[in-house]
Order: structure tokens, then C-alpha cells, then sequence
């Protein structure tokens, strides 16, 4: 069952492809902070679809090869184990996929999912590194916001 989702972002513009700045932030930082269905709900009303649902589980045949899939018969996006449910990189990468399935604008392939996730990052990563020293956030730059989708 969809959860409901309230209309409480705000639009860079009536053309806008991707959330402002501080939401990009936001919902990283909500995935971090293990509330990754409500990053989810947020994206999703920007967007104005019903989001994902999401769960830690594969689907055959991809258990050896990849982190996490979206499947679009079911509107949900499998997350291979619960580090991946909280990993920004790659529930964005999904996520992305949703998007694309729903008659969005955006592209669909791989690189396209790729860049749509690493724009959020980068948006949170520049917020990190103005509130912290060089050694923080180079060490942040290189955890596991960065992790790729394939194993």
C-alpha cells in the first residue's frame, strides 16, 4: 500500500528536473540517518508520483551481481541488506529508475541513474565540507556515499 505523501517542497522553478539545493541535502542526509522511506516520500512528492516501496531482499538472478535493484512491475526497490537500504549512492541510483518509470522526463539509462545520485551527494558534500575541516570531509568524500551499485 502507497504511503501518502504531503506537498511541503518547494520548486527551483515550474521546470525544475531535480529538487533545490537544501532538499538534495535533506534527503541525503535523511538516508544516512536510517529514515530512507521518508527521503523517499519527500523525492516522491517533489516529483508528484507514489513512492517506491522499498525492502532488504534480492530477486533472482541478480543476488551475486548487484547491491540493489528496482522492479518496476512492483514499484519497489530491493536493497541487498540494510547497510544498502542506507546507502545515499545507490537508493538514489534506484530511486532514479522509479522516476523513470513513471513517464518522468529523465533518461533511463545506468550513467543517467549515476549522475541523478551523484548530483544529490555532491549538493550534500559541499554543505559538509563548509562546516568542516579539510581531513573530515576528505574522509567523508571517501566513505560510503560513494559505493557503487554493482558488487
Amino acid at each position: 500500500m502507497p504511503r501518502h505523501v504531503s506537498s511541503t517542497v518547494k520548486y527551483n522553478s515550474a521546470k525544475s528536473l531535480v529538487p533545490n539545493l537544501q532538499v538534495q541535502c535533506a534527503v541525503v542526509k535523511l538516508i544516512l540517518d536510517r529514515k530512507t522511506e521518508k527521503a523517499l516520500d519527500i523525492l516522491s512528492s517533489f516529483y508528484k508520483i507514489i513512492p517506491p516501496d522499498i525492502r532488504v531482499g534480492t530477486i533472482k538472478g541478480k543476488r551475486k551481481t548487484v547491491y540493489a535493484v528496482y522492479v518496476p512491475k512492483e514499484r519497489r526497490i530491493y536493497a541487498l541488506n540494510s547497510d544498502i537500504f542506507y546507502n545515499p549512492f545507490i537508493i538514489l541510483h534506484e530511486y532514479y529508475h522509479h522516476l523513470r518509470s513513471q513517464g518522468t522526463e529523465h533518461r533511463g539509462s545506468e550513467g543517467h541513474a549515476d549522475n541523478f545520485a551523484r548530483q544529490f551527494l555532491n549538493s550534500y558534500l559541499s554543505f559538509f565540507e563548509a562546516g568542516h575541516s579539510v581531513t573530515q570531509a576528505r574522509a567523508h568524500r571517501q566513505s560510503k556515499l560513494f559505493q557503487t551499485r554493482e558488487k
